[in-house]
């Protein structure tokens, strides 16, 4: 039996700008996800999904031929089994030896995480199946899912990155982030999941010229990644959540949710779900507990 693991994933600054090439803060999660595969005599994929309580949240089986001519392009919205088809398949194109054989595979993949947390199901999972089929995990991400890429970074990395697109090569350089003031950071789940690639298409759809926001993004980032202490690190997040919340036309999540909130927000990755940064000098779980979210994680449990 063979095992592959990817982590997990959260974006600290840059979100939506780091498709149009913005450097971007993202830091691998202690939380991941495991794909194990073990030979079988029949030509089938036998295929079980665990979540993190060990519960089977999805079961499929495939005959090696449908992965050999079915490409499910677009798939269904939401539709587990066709994604997953899309996927090997996409992978095989890339890797004509992969499920070349006539025998097949029983395959679980096991998440360490609430599947709606947001921390990167499917970037572990492209990120996983890459390695099975010895392709680029980059290549099948924009085969499939798309995005910028910077969560198969993370799910690669056991060390925070800078991340950038580069005419669409992506860069990824780890960095020493270790907040002297981190004991005062936390990460919170706002209890709704947001599909990144809806927010995405929403970026998209309002593109303007951004090198000058850009530019200060990625003064930014160098600055995050530099603060001393707790004051400078939130007069930075602030510019940035102001920044992006010209650019996607929303309010800050502080200003939508939490205006009374004594201590600074940020959005992480597609703005309105998942999780968000939140720095306090005080214990801030009674606040989020009494407003109704219920995980608040402390930066050391969250991050690798």
């Amino acid at each position: 039996m063979k095992s592959f693991r990817s982590n997990g994933k959260l974006l600290i600054s840059g979100e939506y700008l780091v498709l149009d090439g913005a450097c971007a803060l993202a830091i691998p999660t202690k939380y991941g996800q495991t794909l194990s595969i073990e030979p079988i005599e029949e030509p089938l994929i036998i295929w079980k999904s665990l979540d993190f309580k060990n519960n089977v949240w999805f079961e499929g089986q495939y005959h090696l031929d449908d992965i050999k001519t079915q490409y499910l392009n677009p798939v269904e919205p939401n539709n587990i089994a066709q994604r997953l088809i899309q996927i090997l398949v996409a992978a095989k194109t890339l890797n004509k030896d992969f499920l070349a054989q006539p025998t097949g595979f029983k395959v679980t993949t096991t998440l360490d995480f609430p599947q709606h947390w947001g921390l990167g199901t499917s970037s572990t999972l492209i990120n996983n199946i890459a390695q099975w089929a010895n392709i680029n995990p980059y290549t099948l991400l924009a085969n499939t899912f798309g995005g910028s890429g910077y969560d198969i970074a993370c799910a690669q990395s056991n060390t925070p990155i800078t991340y950038l697109l580069n005419k669409k090569t992506p860069i990824s350089n780890s960095v020493y982030f270790n907040p002297k003031f981190s004991n005062h950071i936390y990460f919170v789940y706002l209890n709704k999941k947001q599909n990144s690639r809806d927010g995405i298409a929403q970026y998209k759809a309002n593109r303007g010229d951004y090198k000058k926001a850009i530019s200060k993004i990625n003064n930014l980032t160098s600055k995050m990644i530099l603060a001393s202490t707790l004051e400078t690190f939130n007069n930075l997040i602030t510019e940035h959540e102001n920044i992006v919340a010209q650019i996607i036309k929303q309010p800050t999540v502080k200003a939508k949710l939490f205006a009374d909130f004594k201590g600074e927000i940020k959005s992480l990755g597609a703005w309105g779900g998942d999780f968000i940064l939140v720095t306090s000098k005080t214990d801030p779980v009674p606040y989020f507990n009494k407003k109704g979210f219920d995980t608040v994680l402390h930066y050391k449990d969250m991050v690798l």
